[in-house]
C-alpha cells in the first residue's frame, strides 16, 4: 500500500488516467444509492469506461446505465432544467453540448441518474471532483455502488480490500 498524500488530488489522477477505483471513506451512505463513501469510480468521458467496469467489476447486463456525481454548482451546465438531487434518485436529460463529454453516464435516451455532489455535505468527495475537474475540465465523475453482481454494497475496510481483490479494480483508496 501507499499513503496517499493528497487522496483527492491522486484520486483524480488515476481517474483521469482512466484507472477504475474502490473508494471508501468516512461512515456508510444510507438508502438505495452509493453516494461517494461506498463507490466505484471511473472516468466519464471514457465511452468505453461502462463495459469495462461492468466486465470488470459488476458483470452484469450490459444495458444497465451507470450514474454521473456533479459538483452542484455545476449541473446547470450539464443537466436540462435540473436542481438539486443528492441522493441520486431523480433523472434529467443530458445537456447536448455535453453528451460526448460524459458518454459513459449518459443512457440511449439522453439522460442521467446525477448525483449532485454539495462540498457543504460531502467536503472529501466534492474535493475529489474539483481535482478531476481541475484536471480534466470535467466536474463529474463516473459512479456506481461498490459490490460485485449479487453481493451487498461493502460496509467495513475488510469487505472493502476482499471485494478490490475479487474484482478488475484498478486501486482501492
Amino acid at each position: 500500500y501507499t499513503r496517499l498524500s493528497n487522496p483527492a488530488r491522486d484520486v483524480a489522477e488515476m481517474l483521469s488516467d482512466g484507472k477504475m477505483i474502490g473508494y471508501f471513506q468516512d461512515r456508510m451512505e444510507f438508502g438505495p444509492r452509493a453516494l461517494g463513501n461506498r463507490s466505484i469510480l471511473a472516468d466519464p468521458r471514457d465511452p468505453d469506461m461502462k463495459d469495462k467496469v461492468n466486465n470488470a467489476v459488476k458483470f452484469r447486463e450490459e444495458w444497465r446505465p451507470f450514474a454521473p456525481s456533479i459538483l452542484a454548482e455545476a449541473a446547470p451546465s450539464y443537466l436540462e432544467h435540473c436542481y438539486d438531487s443528492p441522493f441520486m434518485n431523480l433523472t434529467f436529460n443530458v445537456n447536448t453540448d455535453k453528451r460526448d463529454t460524459v458518454s459513459a453516464v449518459t443512457h440511449v435516451d439522453t439522460s442521467t441518474r446525477p448525483q449532485t455532489v454539495d462540498k457543504e455535505v460531502n467536503p472529501r468527495y466534492w474535493d475529489l471532483i474539483k481535482e478531476f475537474e481541475n484536471l480534466t475540465g470535467v466536474p463529474v465523475v463516473m459512479n456506481t455502488s461498490f459490490n460485485l453482481k449479487g453481493e451487498p454494497i461493502v460496509c467495513s475496510s475488510t469487505d472493502a480490500v476482499r471485494t478490490f481483490y475479487s474484482s478488475g479494480l484498478d486501486a482501492l483508496v
